[in-house]
């Protein structure tokens, strides 16, 4: 039994040696590929349709498509170059015995210069998600990894969302991190590019941004900006990745795979990152990973996968996408309709249409009361009262809309902490405001008329007041609707109705003709409903005077 016990043991024993004795390592792998190749040059080298790497091979150079201006990562002056994404690429060049050449390269043509053949592989800053897997073949392990960060004021206290709340953040058009902000309840500012957001810190335009901590590595690190400025916190980590030609590139991504798992296990891509000065945690982090035993013998299960940058799609997404096509089939176009493709969008959307609604119903109420509030102060027979109806006026008057929406909304974030609702609720009093005070004027001039007219007192009766509602009958309705057609401005203020919720939308997606479009839609409908209303309620008013 022992004997028996002990050579199984001495068995699975011999035979995990000879694995591990027999398995290759990515040196080996890597010579074995290039070996193979390099033995039938030159005369593959006109072979048609060669791999990549055999024309890399053939011709000794490795066309590496890299940024021109990205700090500490891939600049250019003088024909010089430097940065991480340079030394990377210079060592990919090396491993593989060619020399590099450079071919510069912007965010929005990286992949389609992959894909046109004008480079072998593009190194430049492209974080790796599931949306650029059908566009290029992504590198693994990746060679970096980044994430967004909100920068701020050093002496603001920001550490999480919550702290957030009653704030804007100033981002990017387009940036995938935008989905996760306005989810949050932060409002957005939107910039067209990266570059300016420094700027609007620096001359106090925006006090909070968020952009890719790569982008404010150099920024962080010393100047202006590090000195009033540092990151408060980082989320939505996406992998960096080293991408080559979708198609005809088989064999130069494998070469390349197990060079990024060497410099991994070597230290090789963090002691260049600490060179060019910038974040190291995850190159610390991959180094340990690769030099474990597991990562030697499955590669595989210690790979990081893309990020999913795709929105879950809403229930119906597929019916819209039918109704899309044969819009385009049959009339030559097809909105853009992303508030109905993704959850998020759809409960953004959802949320703006019922504030909207509110927002329109709160407004035309309060400018009912303030003008009868108004209204009351200018018919009364005292000095004092009418003074401050008319300062209460003339001041209203003299102020622009929003000024006055972001007064009164700075008031209301003293006097309550910040939410969705006192944002509304600012919007609905300053609204109610501005249109009441002015239909309050018209009924207290009314009052006025009829004193005269009729050779009453000075005192205000109930009558006479009435009266006087009903002779400004036409500027009350006049200023509801005017209220109901300002609505839109308490976007500015943080007010999260329609048009706020679209522009959160359009943050993270496209289409943003076919979606301002749904805005000037919507608000058509509910100001000429209001316009019908008012309408109605004149003429009911005006037949009851009639009959009586």
């Amino acid at each position: 039994m022992i004997a028996r016990l002990f050579g199984g043991c001495l068995g699975l024993i011999l035979t995990l040696w000879a694995a591990t004795a027999t398995a290759e390592t990515p040196e080996q792998g890597l010579e074995r590929l290039l070996d193979d190749l390099r033995a039938g040059m030159p005369a593959t080298c006109g072979a048609p349709e060669p791999d990549r790497l055999l024309q890399v091979l053939c011709s000794g150079k490795l066309r590496i498509g890299v940024r021109d201006n990205y700090p500490l990562f891939a600049t250019e002056a003088g024909g010089h170059r430097t940065g991480y994404d340079i030394e990377v690429a210079r060592a990919l060049a090396a491993h593989l015995g060619v020399v590099a050449e450079w071919v510069p390269v912007r965010p929005a043509t990286r992949i389609s210069t992959l894909a046109e053949g004008a480079a072998d592989v593009v190194i430049a800053t492209m974080g790796h998600n599931t949306r650029r897997d059908t566009e290029a073949r992504f590198i693994r392990p990746h060679y970096y990894r980044s994430e967004t960060i909100i920068v701020g004021p050093r002496d603001v206290a920001v550490s999480d969302w919550d702290d957030l709340r009653s704030r804007t953040v100033c981002t990017t058009i387009g940036n995938y991190a935008n989905a996760h902000i306005v989810s949050r309840d932060v409002r957005v500012m939107l910039f067209d590019s990266a570059s300016r957001l420094p700027e609007a810190l620096r001359n106090g335009t925006c006090r909070f941004v968020a952009h890719d901590d790569s982008f404010f590595a150099s920024y962080l690190r010393t100047g202006p900006i590090a000195e009033a400025f540092d990151r408060k916190f980082g989320f939505d980590p996406v992998p960096w990745g080293m991408a080559v030609a979708a198609t005809g590139s088989t064999e130069l991504a494998r070469a390349l795979d197990l060079i990024s798992e060497i410099m991994h296990r070597d230290g090789e891509f963090l002691a260049l990152a600490r060179q060019s000065g910038i974040f190291t945690a995850f190159l610390e982090e991959q180094q340990r990973l690769w030099q474990s035993r597991a990562c030697s013998e499955t590669p595989q299960s210690c790979l990081i996968p893309a990020l999913n940058a795709v929105p879950p799609p809403t229930a119906f997404a597929p019916r819209v996408e039918q109704v899309l096509a044969w819009t385009e089939r049959n009339l030559g176009f097809s909105p853009s309709l992303p508030m109905l493709m993704t959850q998020p969008a759809w409960d953004l959307f959802l949320a703006g249409i019922v504030n909207s609604l509110v927002l329109v119903f709160g407004a035309l109420v309060a400018t009912l009361v303030f003008s009868v509030g108004v209204g009351a102060l200018s018919a009364l027979p005292f000095r004092l009262t009418r003074a401050l109806s008319w300062l209460i006026v003339v001041a209203l008057q003299s102020s622009p809309v929003l000024l006055t929406l972001v007064v009164v909304t700075a008031v209301a974030h003293v006097l309550f902490t910040y939410s969705s609702g006192v944002a509304l609720g600012a919007a609905i009093v300053a609204l109610g405001l501005m249109n009441g005070a002015n239909a309050g004027q018209a009924i207290g001039e009314a009052a006025e008329s009829l004193r005269r007219e009729q050779g009453l007192g000075r005192s205000l009766t109930l009558p006479l007041f009435g009266a006087a509602m009903s002779r400004s009958l036409t500027q009350i309705l006049s200023f509801l609707v005017n209220a109901a057609k300002g609505t839109p401005v308490a976007s500015f203020t943080g007010a999260p109705e329609l048009l706020a919720a679209l522009t959160d939308i359009t943050s993270f997606s496209s289409g943003r003709g076919d979606t301002y479009a749904i805005v000037l839609v919507f608000y058509l409908g509910v100001v000429s409903l209001v316009v019908w209303a008012s309408t109605r309620t004149r003429r009911a008013i005006e037949r009851r005077r009639a009959g009586a």
